[in-house]
């Protein structure tokens, strides 16, 4: 297990390094097109009961979760422009 951990730690190490540009594109692009912050946190519960937070990139609109339902249908004006491109 404790090598798992290693190898997952590393791995992630090595590709934050050239998928830095790409990342700070994404947030540039997230800030520019959407008031708010350019991450969204959520809390989840995993098979066992453990909570875990989840960041993602902001896909839609700011406070989505109290201007309509849970899931998102197709054509959901929640939906940011550069939401849409992101989901692609």
């Amino acid at each position: 297990m404790f090598l798992k951990l290693f190898f997952d730690k590393v791995l992630a190490l090595l590709l934050l390094i050239p998928l830095s540009p790409i990342i700070l594109g994404i947030a540039i692009w997230i800030k520019l097109d959407s008031e708010g912050p350019v991450f969204f946190r959520q809390e989840r519960v995993t098979q066992y009961g453990q909570i875990f937070r989840i960041y993602k990139f902001r896909t839609m609109v700011q406070n989505a979760e109290q201007l309509g339902a849970q899931v998102t249908s197709k054509g959901d004006m929640r939906v940011t422009s550069v939401g849409q491109a992101l989901r692609k």
